[in-house]
């Protein structure tokens, strides 16, 4: 039984059969043209995407096997800054509330005429005491200190007095200004960029 329509070979009666008969079609024949489709789509679709790059600059080709790339690095400045010091503010207030100033072992008990007038010193009023800051100037000032400025601490509720230093070879000069005052806690910090030491006054200063 053939499996293709009857034509006008098939009614021949007597006689061999002459003319063209069409052949058995052979299997897989479709799965290779899809194959071939297949293969011609992926690269027209990989030319478009290299074209594409191409065009919008996301691909360079360098001479050279040596070629230097360019690496940019974005430099965190006003913002990484504002935000270590804020950090670092808070750290401070806390310590001061909660009393955990730390005092260096390496630091002597006073300081020389010579770093008291090279300290660029600040007082700053933590407390809600009125004038608090300026009298802490005056009697630093009895003491032979400099002080740069006097003005509040952005906050009310210190409980302890801290002298702060940025640097550890700044650290006798911190004893120094915390012994003129009649205090001990001393503690090393960067919250306080703009001066050398830094006097966070509590609620501890009686003046």
């Amino acid at each position: 039984m053939t499996r293709f329509p009857r034509d006008r070979f098939d009614d021949v009666a007597d006689g061999p059969r002459v003319g063209a008969h069409r052949g058995a079609a052979r299997r897989g024949g479709g799965w290779v043209v899809f194959a071939w489709a297949a293969l011609a789509t992926g690269v027209l679709v990989g030319i478009g995407v290299l074209v594409l790059a191409l065009l919008n600059g996301s691909v360079q080709f360098t001479e050279g096997s040596g070629g230097s790339t360019a690496s940019a690095t974005s430099t965190p400045s006003a913002s990484a800054s504002s935000d270590s010091d804020s950090g670092a503010g808070a750290d401070a207030d806390s310590g001061s509330d909660d009393g955990g100033a730390t005092q260096s072992p390496s630091a002597a008990a006073g300081a020389s005429a010579a770093d008291q007038g090279a300290t660029t010193l600040v007082v700053l009023n933590g407390t809600s005491t009125t004038g608090l800051a300026a009298n802490a100037s005056t009697r630093l000032g009895t003491a032979g200190w400099t002080v740069s400025s006097t003005g509040d601490a952005g906050t009310t509720g210190a409980t302890q007095t801290i002298v702060y230093y940025q640097q550890e070879s700044q650290a006798a000069v911190a004893q120094g200004v915390a012994q003129a005052l009649g205090v001990s806690a001393v503690q090393q910090s960067a919250a306080f960029p703009n001066a050398d030491v830094s006097v966070v006054l509590g609620s501890d200063y009686t003046g």
